[in-house]
Formats: structure tokens, sequence, C-alpha cells
């Protein structure tokens, strides 16, 4: 597969104008087929491995937070990264999720091709799926290099977007807290 990615890229390069056989980029179709393997490895992997039964029983009952989660995607529109963080918050019921695991669930999906707002929706829809929570807040902030590189290229823009499900949607109490707390 990294072969016939790499030849796709070679194709570019020459109808970009450039020499693919030149020092420099003779063996650039060969890493950027690798560089662009590595940034959607999101599609080789399932929740489930993610998991990997790290789902504990607890009587805690109040939020869960884990800020600042580190995340790069690929915007599906342009093939650009876009960089940014994630938060995100749960209520427990009755069970609670290895902290590393919001780390991989993030990375699972931003390690997709796709649009921040969908991919806020899939995490907070995974860790909802996963802890059976009374509720799931996600917030990503995010700078896309689709907007910074071209087009309007506006170098201080960044995009939020959020999720809100179960009590952090019809709670706007519990929501204030969270929104404080990520502040």
């Amino acid at each position: 597969m990294t072969d016939d990615i790499a030849q796709h890229y070679r194709q570019i390069i020459t109808a970009l104008g450039e020499n693919p056989d030149r020092e420099g980029l003779r063996d650039t179709p060969k890493r950027a087929a690798k560089a662009m393997q590595f940034l959607n490895a999101g599609y080789q992997t399932s929740l489930e491995e993610i998991v990997n039964g790290a789902i504990f029983e607890s009587q805690t009952d109040e939020m869960v937070l884990v800020k600042n989660i580190e995340l790069y995607s690929m915007c599906e529109h342009h093939l650009l990264p876009f960089i940014g963080k994630c938060h995100i918050a749960y209520l427990p019921d009755g069970k609670v999720l290895g902290l590393s695991k919001f780390a991989r669930i993030v990375d699972m999906y931003a390690r997709r091709m796709q649009i921040q707002e969908n991919l806020t929706r899939e995490i907070a829809d995974a860790v909802q799926q996963v802890t059976g929570g009374k509720g799931v807040a996600v917030v990503i902030e995010a700078r896309h290099l689709c907007m910074m590189m071209r087009g309007v290229e506006k170098q201080n823009s960044s995009m939020t977007s959020s999720v809100m499900l179960g009590g952090f949607r019809e709670n706007p109490a519990t929501r204030q807290e969270f929104l404080t707390l990520i502040n």
C-alpha cells in the first residue's frame, strides 16, 4: 500500500512541475506516503481495542474532566492539518474510564480525514458509549492550516466546537461548571 501511495505522490510532484528524481525529492514520495499513513492511522483501530477493558467500578458521580489533550487531524477538504486541544468531561454512573484512554480515543478519531465538528461529535459519542455516563461534554479548540496557509490566510484564527450530551446539555449549571473549568 505504501508503494501505491508513493506512486501517486510522485505523480503529484511531477504535475506540479518538479523533478521527482532530483536529489532532494528522490525519497519524498515514499516519505510522504508513510507520513500520510501515520496521520490517518485511526482507520486501523477500533474503540474496543483502544478501551481494552479499562472500565472500572466507582462510586464517583461528580464531573471528571481531562483538559488540554493535544490533537492533530487532517481536514478532509484540503488534506491540510488542523492542530489543537480537546477537553473532555463526563458524569460517571457507576464506572470510570482509565485516564489514558481519553487521549487514545482522541487520537483514534483525530487520525482520520474529517472536519472538526464531526471529530467533536465522534469523541463525545465514543466516551458516552464506553462509560455509559449521565452526560458527556467535549470542546475542541484548533487552528486550521487550510485557513492559515491558503485562502483567506488568517494566521491568528482558531475554531472552537462543542458537543454536550445528557446532563451537560440538560443542566445549565453543569454545563457552566465545565466551561468555567476549561477556561
